[in-house]
């Protein structure tokens, strides 16, 4: 059985030579490449590879932030590759499987992937990944995109988060709603957003006003003047983080 692979670099020249090496693994089937951040997102997403190879040093969001990225529930196993040393306590701190220094001797990269046939996933080990993913620096900038554009917004302008069923939305504070590839789970794990409900976050020094409703249900409003609901399951939680109780 064939393990896939996504190969993450902002150098063409360093995809190719990673893929020249993978090739004589036939074993592993190379399914995309990406040559940034928000686009291996996006791959991950919709390919679901089960290793990836990831520069560390990429423009503006790094290998680790990348890693930083991931739903911890739907984590594939992680390879960083880079030219220097000095991040490896990090990249092993991201869970990742190994790390790679540049140029990569063959030798080396069959070693890696014989580690990889010898650590099958399982429940116990996605358990340790979340646990050790939430231990890390949160995210500070969340990728969005749209028609032929990136948006990388601050975690401080935005309001509040909603999913529904064509993806998640993050809501900035003028009300503009941009579409992001990360997860509730990434962005409850990653980020101070607070979850209020199973499909909503939100930023909880943007929370101005908790109305509570019939039911045992409630809504925020936000600084915004955006109404997000407040499921019974979480109310209680959410006037805990605002030390309400």
């Amino acid at each position: 059985m064939s393990t896939t692979a996504l190969i993450v670099d902002d150098e063409a020249p360093a995809r190719a030579e990673l893929r020249a090496l993978l090739a004589e693994h036939p074993h592993i089937e190379v399914v995309g490449e990406a040559a940034h951040a928000v686009e291996a997102l996006q791959l991950i997403h919709r390919l679901r590879p089960q290793l990836v190879f990831v520069d560390i040093q990429m423009p503006r969001i790094s290998g680790l932030e990348l890693a930083r990225m991931l739903d911890p529930q739907q984590l594939p196993a992680l390879v960083f590759v880079t030219a220097f040393d000095q991040h490896a306590l990090e990249a092993f701190e991201a869970q990742a499987l190994d790390y790679l220094l540049k140029p990569v001797a063959p030798q080396r990269l069959a070693r890696t992937l014989a580690r990889l046939a010898q650590q099958p996933a399982t429940p116990q080990a996605t358990g340790q990944a979340l646990e050790a993913l939430s231990t890390l620096a949160p995210l500070r900038t969340l990728p969005c995109h749209g028609h032929q554009r990136i948006v990388l917004l601050p975690l401080a302008e935005v309001d509040h988060v909603h999913a529904r069923l064509s993806g998640v939305y993050l809501v900035a504070q003028d009300g503009a709603e941009h579409f992001t590839e990360l997860t509730l789970k990434t962005l409850e794990l990653r980020t101070p957003l607070l979850r209020c409900h199973r499909q909503h976050l939100v930023h909880p020094e943007r929370i101005r006003e908790i109305r509570l409703l019939e039911g045992g249900a409630a809504e925020l409003r936000t600084a915004a003047g955006h109404l997000v609901p407040v499921s019974r399951r979480y109310l209680k939680a959410v006037r805990q983080a605002l030390g309400l109780e």
